[in-house]
């Protein structure tokens, strides 16, 4: 443990969970430790609602006399606080659900992001889909799409899946079509997340927590059914954390996420995150095409010419009118 001339003792670890009141810090030697933000530890350059984040390298010091006293379980119990983090190599955020002019981060220092979605019971709209693609691909966060209950589908429902999957196949996106009920395609998630620290996000009902007990076995995570009354998972996870993967890697398991609202993007900027649209604007005839009414734009003709799928678009209009918009802020 390091000593300082101003007799703080000092540890560095990476925090692992939030328990909303407290933080806790799995150390670089391995103990996990509860520990504090002080209020007036406040990220330069980022307004946001959780200062720190699950994935944050920390360090974490200790009041002066904490490490002094004589009964040992009295000072176990004393406080740490998280004093520096580390810089961030990306992270990932949506727009506060109450304040829209502050973000909420959901992980840091993510190699993969993967947003599970179920085209039925409950049901992942592309928007929501399209939003949370977009806002990895703003902060430079991979991402891969996880359809979950492969197994439960009808016919029709199938044929929908298989279609998500050719449009964000098609983009560059991974799609893995798995059950987590039967185990069917999880391995070759596995293989893709083994090494990794991967992100695991999505609507609440999706399947997350039964994900986390197949390749975490002594997670234990919570699951539960669909309300029959609305289709829509109950809450199993209520706070974030960090699992470290028995073939090497962690996994991050966030909360349920209801909408997507982005955060801090410019209109202009919009195109740019959309990988499909983006590549068509090469061929716009205007530099600073908005791809709504301009002519020359590749874009709408690409729609017009069914090269460019139609919910995609969609979901780049709704984007492009977020400065308006709250109806996609509400949050579990």
């Amino acid at each position: 443990m390091a000593q300082h001339k101003d007799d703080q003792s000092t540890l560095h670890g990476i925090v692992v969970r939030n328990t909303g009141s407290a933080y806790i810090v799995r150390t670089d030697d391995g103990r996990e430790v509860e520990c504090r933000v002080k209020g007036n530890f406040r990220l330069r350059g980022i307004r946001s609602t959780n200062p720190v984040a699950v994935g944050d390298g920390v360090t974490l010091r200790q009041q002066q006399g904490a490490h002094h006293q004589a009964d040992a379980q009295a000072a176990a119990t004393q406080t740490l606080f998280i004093t520096e983090i580390d810089e961030r190599r990306n992270y990932i955020v949506r727009k506060a659900s109450n304040l829209s002019k502050q973000s909420h981060i959901l992980a840091a220092n993510i190699d993969l992001a993967l947003l599970v979605v179920t085209v039925a019971r409950p049901q992942t709209t592309t928007t929501f889909i399209d939003r949370f693609l977009a806002t990895a691909e703003a902060y430079r966060v991979p991402a891969a799409l996880v359809i979950n209950k492969m197994d439960q589908l009808t016919d029709d429902e199938r044929q929908e899946a298989d279609y998500l999957g050719h449009i964000y196949g098609a983009i560059g996106y991974p799609v893995f079509m798995v059950s987590a009920l039967t185990g069917d395609g999880l391995d070759a998630l596995r293989t893709a997340m083994q090494g990794q620290t991967s992100l695991l996000a999505g609507h609440s009902g999706v399947g997350k927590s039964t994900l986390i007990n197949r390749f975490v076995p002594d997670a234990h995570a919570r699951t539960a059914g669909i309300s029959d009354a609305h289709g829509t998972g109950m809450h199993t996870t209520t706070f974030s954390e960090l699992y470290t993967l028995p073939e090497g890697g962690a996994l991050i398991d966030i909360p349920g996420i209801k909408g997507f609202g982005t955060f801090n993007m410019e209109r202009e900027e919009v195109a740019h995150f959309f990988r499909d649209i983006f590549a068509l604007s090469a061929d716009c005839r205007f530099n600073n095409c908005t791809h709504t009414h301009e002519p020359g734009c590749a874009v709408l003709r690409a729609l017009e010419d069914h090269r460019l799928a139609p919910s995609r678009y969609a979901s780049y209009l709704s984007m492009l009118d977020d400065k308006d918009e709250s109806k996609y802020r509400e949050a579990f």
